[in-house]
């Protein structure tokens, strides 16, 4: 069964979020790698981003979870099996995290070689998987969800990052978001954004996140 269908859906600004998670996912493992052992402020603040963007990944999956899945497969016959597949991605993309988590967590312990390259090779496998299902996502799924949701069913995705993302990270995250964007994604990301959000981010967020940023890449 299709839905009923009153406006166009706009499925690009996933494609967009998925370049933040491509680019961070990759660049946690080159910055770690280059950490030299026993650096403990170092091991610290590559810690606490690696946290900020596993609470990335989850709050961004579990609004597919909970809000595309069910719907997509009320309403798919045969191609039922590509949200099946995108279901057991999440599942195994949340244990590769788990595995992340503890590497991390033992690293920050201990910053010494054996576990910061322990926590690399967990990393590089984590974007292995991570990778695979985004684009798998991207060619597969999104198509479906254009032409089987309603645009307010896709937005409320947004509402859901908004209130599950801890408020101390919005404007981090968001700045994320827009680093690889071009310009006409940007002001399309920022035009959903509700007004006083949007003059935060220009007010502040903008050179909050410039810091952030010098901060952890060195």
């Amino acid at each position: 069964m299709t839905a009923d269908v009153s406006a166009p859906i706009d499925t690009h600004e996933m494609v967009v979020v998925h370049r933040m998670f491509r680019r961070e996912s990759r660049l946690l493992a080159e910055l770690i790698a280059a950490c030299e052992p026993g650096d403990r402020a170092r091991c610290r603040v590559l810690v606490d981003h690696l946290r900020d963007y596993c609470v990335a990944v989850h709050v961004h999956h579990s609004a597919e979870d909970e809000l595309l899945w069910p719907k997509l497969l009320a309403r798919l016959d045969q191609e039922a099996d590509v949200v099946l597949r995108m279901e057991a991605a999440h599942e195994h993309i949340s244990s590769s995290l788990d595995q992340v988590t503890a590497a991390a967590d033992a690293w920050e312990a201990t910053p010494g070689e054996s576990e910061r390259d322990a926590l690399v090779a967990a990393l590089v496998d984590q974007r292995a998987v991570l990778v695979a299902h985004l684009d798998d996502e991207e060619a597969a799924l999104l198509p479906l969800a254009a032409r089987h949701l309603t645009l307010a069913e896709w937005e409320a995705q947004g509402e859901h990052v908004a209130t599950h993302t801890p408020k101390a990270k919005m404007l981090r995250f968001f700045g994320m978001a827009l680093e690889d964007a071009t310009p006409a994604e940007r002001q399309q990301m920022l035009s959903h954004m509700p007004g006083p959000a949007r003059v935060l981010w220009y007010a502040i967020g903008r050179a909050q996140y410039a810091r952030y940023v010098r901060k952890v890449r060195g």
